[in-house]
């Protein structure tokens, strides 16, 4: 049987390549730990997860403290037992960001693993729906962009064959949102979709008042409008609204996604592979979103998203927004609007080591 002998942990820190700016935070860099798992056979996985500026040590230290010494000679075949049993090892720091994102670490490393060790791609070993996905960008849409930028942004994203694009609102006025919004409609026509993003910046009644101006202009959806924790007043909103509701990227247990699809609080599903706690949970989140006819566009992550989506048949989007372009020589596949999932073993994330290592701000070693 093949045991897990050394784990590797780093953390590393990954500045944007443009400002990036929402209603509630900008994103000055990306923490970024990594788990290399070794395994007594000379096998090996690399798995990953992210912050957006805080807590980053906070994720390694638990890993490196708590959760890797519980790997030793565990068998790296037993995915699905070894993330419930680092779930319930920490059963009184769950459910929460800081414990999903130290798990999705090894569970992607498990999952790049069993990929490499069975000569299969990621998209066809957690399920081969369908290589290609639909792909819509972020990168230009940021709430710090004037309305000529933003347009700028979005025809230029639309010439390079993104079927879609993503815009921040929450200005504090709706009709300085919507001559944004009207700018890039009026330059991209009807047929090219624009989907909204609030990141919870929203009470209940604001929501409620912006969302039918929003419909006006052929929203595809409307994303994070209320604080993540409010799915009550999600379920009123989505209620009432033409416009899709979006929710996520701030949620961190298959019971949460759970809960909002119980109380029809959501018709797209976020699920983060990193915020959820790995792959494992992911595609529980996927196939859960499948049984009730909900659209499932992940967040952020298209480095893995893009094969996620490729495996899940409920997958409708990938979103584009560079992540690992310093840290890695493999590069999403775009072509006619479709992402293509990588066809090479493992995750498809064909890492710079050397680059790994010059830029590690920590290191640790389990054995």
């Amino acid at each position: 049987m093949t045991c897990i002998a050394s784990i590797e942990i780093l953390q590393l820190d990954l500045p944007p390549p443009v400002p990036r700016s929402d209603a509630i935070q900008s994103f000055v860099t990306q923490e970024t730990p990594i788990v290399r798992l070794h395994m007594d056979d000379g096998g090996s996985g690399t798995g990953y997860s992210y912050t957006i500026g805080t807590g980053g040590s906070s994720v390694v230290a638990l890993l490196k403290d708590h959760l890797c010494p519980r790997l030793i000679g565990r068998d790296p075949a037993l995915i699905e037992a070894i993330w419930r049993d680092l779930l319930f090892a920490t059963h009184a720091t769950s459910v929460g960001a800081v414990t999903s994102l130290a798990i999705a670490a090894i569970d992607t490393a498990l999952w790049d693993w069993r990929c490499r060790r069975d000569g299969q791609p990621l998209w066809r070993a957690a399920g081969g729906a369908k290589q290609r996905t639909p792909v819509y960008t972020t990168e230009g849409g940021w709430l710090h962009l004037s309305p000529d930028d933003l347009v700028r942004e979005t025809v230029a994203a639309q010439q390079a064959g993104f079927k879609g694009a993503k815009i921040k609102v929450g200005k504090p006025h709706v009709s300085e949102d919507m001559a944004r919004l009207r700018a890039v409609r009026d330059a991209v026509g009807d047929g090219f979709e624009i989907m909204v993003d609030a990141n919870q910046c929203f009470t209940l009644g604001e929501a409620l008042r912006r969302a039918p101006k929003y419909a006006e202009l052929g929203i595809a959806w409307f994303e994070e409008p209320l604080p993540a924790d409010d799915v009550a007043g999600h379920a009123r909103l989505a209620a009432a609204s033409e416009v899709p509701v979006a929710i996520g990227e701030s949620l961190y247990s298959i019971g949460q996604f759970a809960d909002y699809m119980r109380l029809g609080a959501c018709s797209i599903v976020q699920v983060d592979v990193a915020r959820i706690g790995g792959i494992t949970p992911w595609l529980k989140v996927a196939h859960m979103a499948e049984a009730c006819n909900l659209a499932v566009c992940p967040h952020f992550l298209m480095e893995l998203h893009v094969s996620l989506t490729a495996a899940a048949p409920s997958a409708a989007w990938v979103e584009y927004i560079p992540q690992l372009d310093a840290v890695a020589t493999s590069r999403l596949a775009i072509e006619d609007g479709m992402a293509a999932a990588p066809d090479v073993p493992g995750l498809g994330i064909a890492w710079r080591h050397d680059e790994l290592e010059r830029r590690a701000r920590s290191r640790h070693t389990i054995s």
